[in-house]
């Protein structure tokens, strides 16, 4: 190969072209829903495929990282390839979600207030591709790769999605979300101002394939998966929230029980 051009990788692209799929199609699908508003027909099966697609990128976002990392895959080209993705999958998609659903009631100031939110997930996406080009020679490398400097946007956009079918499941048997989805226009500025701060998140880049949990604390995981998968029409919205609001009670946490809750090993 070239020296002058970018390594490509596989598996970890693959994963990131099937985020970028998620989200093509589910601006596709608000699309749909949006023609069967103007017809009067129920819009309810083309927002549950978008909000799947938007939570499936999620998935294949969190996969592809993972897969780079335990290759020892990582990239320019796969971190730019991975921002191009999130900006459709966890900006874009998200945006016209919101818009489509309460926003085009507000006409130009749904417009901004939609903007708004895609322009600080693009800042955002932005700003952490300069500080991973920065980190690879600076002194604080290893915290940079342990924490995040504001809201990641997948988990604002899967916030977003899960509150949105956790309103559709109130609302169930109707042809539009009732007055829950006056909620969703405060939630998009208070996420936008969140992707732009400075709270930290934790990575969670300490938990990888190898990662080794008591049985007891495995069962656990396996049990929190299945209740979930029971409950998919409130529980992500409520896991997401909590990934939330931790960022706040994180610095009032004792480290050992911080490094606990993120996996944080000594080396």
């Amino acid at each position: 190969m070239n020296a002058s051009e970018p390594k490509i990788y596989l598996l970890p692209n693959l994963m990131t072209a099937g985020n970028l799929f998620c989200g093509f199609a589910a601006v596709l699908k608000i699309l749909e829903a949006s023609l069967c508003s103007a017809a009067g027909e129920s819009v309810v099966a083309a927002y549950h495929l978008a909000l799947a697609f938007i939570l499936g990128a999620c998935v294949f976002d969190l996969l592809d990282g993972r897969l780079a990392r335990l290759g020892g895959h990582e990239s320019a080209f796969g971190r730019e390839f991975d921002s191009l993705a999130d900006l459709l999958s966890f900006g874009l998609a998200p945006a016209l979600l919101v818009y489509q659903i309460v926003l085009k009631d507000f006409h130009r100031t749904g417009w901004m207030m939609a903007f708004l939110y895609l322009l600080c997930g693009a800042l955002r996406l932005a700003r952490f591709n300069c500080l991973a080009e920065l980190s690879k020679s600076a002194e604080n490398k290893e915290e940079f790769a342990a924490q995040f400097s504001g809201f990641p946007i997948p988990a604002a956009a899967g916030l977003i999605a899960s509150l949105t079918l956790f309103m559709l499941w109130l609302d169930e048997g109707g042809k539009t979300i009732g007055h829950w989805k006056l909620a969703l226009p405060p939630v998009l500025l208070f996420l936008s101002f969140m992707m732009f701060s400075r709270v930290k998140y934790p990575s969670f880049k300490g938990i990888h394939w190898r990662s080794q949990r008591s049985l007891s604390r495995f069962l656990l995981i396996i049990l929190l998966l299945i209740f979930a998968a029971m409950n998919y029409e409130w529980m992500p919205a409520l896991l997401f929230l909590i990934f939330l609001i931790y960022g706040f009670v994180r610095p009032f946490i004792s480290k050992p029980l911080r490094d606990e809750i993120e996996e944080e090993e000594e080396e």
